[in-house]
């Protein structure tokens, strides 16, 4: 059985997200959707030897997010983009 997980923004992100150019957030929300699947695949790595404080690249986005496995939420803290 698969388990998704939901994905939540913390303010920062959110606005990040909502203040990228059309085409990337598409690209971005894809990918996202991809990582709510396999919070713990997809390249990211673990920050500061916690598995669940991760860093990875979507659609040329650097993102950090914590995973919260008992409720299966992926909370997205700070999102970069160039």
């Amino acid at each position: 059985m698969s388990r998704r997980y939901r994905l939540q923004y913390a303010p920062p992100a959110d606005q990040a997200r909502h203040a990228m150019p059309p085409a990337l957030r598409a690209a971005f929300d894809a990918g996202m959707q991809r990582l709510a699947a396999a919070p713990y695949g997809l390249d990211s790595t673990a920050i500061d030897k916690d598995d669940d404080r991760r860093q990875a690249v979507v659609a040329d986005a650097v993102i950090r997010y914590y995973v919260s496995q008992d409720v299966l939420v992926v909370t997205v803290v700070r999102v970069v983009y160039v």
